[in-house]
């Protein structure tokens, strides 16, 4: 059976046409990556059926929805898709209870696959179901739109920038919300962001976007420790690894983490040892050394083999690196690297200054 989520699109935009073709897992969270106006929400609206290309091709596993050549078109009643647009969009004279039973009883009871309950539990609503949308915050409106979508019993899950108008405290309160969806929920979602930080603690599968065409596809931690993609050059570029706590130090309140490359000692984490951590270490917090540096503050310091340099603007360079099989980015100056006499293959130190927990 073919799990795969393919499309082809090319539609005229107005300074570029958007041309684009490609697969997607149809299971986790598939990110669509790239700078504001370079396509992203006009292909999720090409796979919601809101634009119709006229070069197109869309199909969901086995089932399609839009062939243009066969002249076959899914309307967008009939997709089974679930959208968040970047505003909540919630019906303003129903409460929230209301507004998320609008899909659930729309659907066939033998269609039905999340339980009311189990959503509202999902996504924290409980205190909320009597509420207008007047009366929610920014997060709490875009928890609800997500309840609603998933309470329409979608297939697949669209979300267009669901926090771009939210404020950093509102971003903060429904991201592990969102999190808690994308390890919950056994539906494909995909999720346009431009935001570095979204990215890393939500995705398992990039897309690249830039001026409608893919510039790269795959898994999420392989493109993020890619030296020559768009995504190095930015100033929060670095490398994703998946961890797992080993033990705790009550005494200097700090956390021990394993990897696939050795281990990490990192600020206490309120989690039980054996639970699994992503980390994200950005390539400006990684300073490189030829030899061990003895005593020092910084708690991480790990052999790495360099696998690839690339030259990023002017005067800074971006460094690809393996810890054993992981990879890792640092973001170094020319004249470091011509102080040190940097080479792929060479095997030095790298010096981890602070890591960022993706919880």
């Amino acid at each position: 059976m073919d799990n795969l989520i393919k499309f082809r699109f090319k539609l005229p935009l107005g300074g570029f046409t958007l041309d684009v073709a490609g697969e997607i897992p149809n299971r986790g969270v598939t990110a669509l990556f790239g700078r504001s106006g370079c396509g992203k929400t006009s292909l999720l609206r090409c796979i919601a059926g809101l634009e119709q290309a006229g070069d197109a091709f869309l199909s969901i596993g086995e089932e399609c929805w839009h062939d243009s050549k066969r002249n076959f078109y899914l309307p967008p009643h009939k997709r089974a898709i679930g959208y968040v647009f970047q505003e909540g969009m919630l019906f303003p004279h129903l409460r929230v209870r209301e507004n998320l039973l609008f899909g659930y009883r729309r659907t066939p009871a033998g269609e039905r696959r999340d339980d009311f309950d189990q959503v509202v539990q999902l996504l924290g609503l409980e205190r909320l179901l009597e509420r207008s949308p007047a009366q929610l915050s920014g997060g709490e409106k875009q928890r609800v739109a997500i309840g609603r979508a998933l309470l329409n019993h979608p297939r697949l899950l669209l979300m267009d920038e669901p926090m771009a108008a939210l404020d950093r405290g509102h971003k903060k309160e429904i991201l592990p919300y969102l999190e808690r969806l994308h390890g919950e929920s056994h539906i494909p979602i995909i999720y346009v962001t431009h935001d570095l930080d979204e990215l890393a603690r939500i995705a398992d599968h990039l897309i690249l976007v830039e001026q409608g065409s893919i510039v790269a596809t795959g898994p999420l931690n392989e493109l993020l420790a890619r030296v020559d993609l768009p995504i190095a050059r930015n100033e929060e570029a670095g490398a994703l690894i998946d961890t797992r706590i080993i033990e705790h130090d009550e005494t200097y309140h700090l956390t021990r983490l394993a990897f696939a490359g050795g281990q990490l000692t990192v600020g206490w984490i309120d989690r039980p040892v054996g639970e699994s951590v992503r980390i994200r270490i950005h390539a400006k917090d990684v300073s490189l050394a030829l030899d061990p540096p003895g005593l020092t503050s910084i708690l991480n310091v790990l052999p790495v083999t360099i696998r690839e340099m690339a030259v990023h603007g002017r005067g800074r360079m971006i460094v690809k690196l393996d810890v054993n099989g992981t990879p890792l980015l640092a973001r170094i100056t020319r004249k470091s690297r011509d102080n040190l006499d940097l080479k792929p293959g060479m095997q030095i130190y790298a010096q981890i200054k602070s890591v960022a927990l993706t919880l």
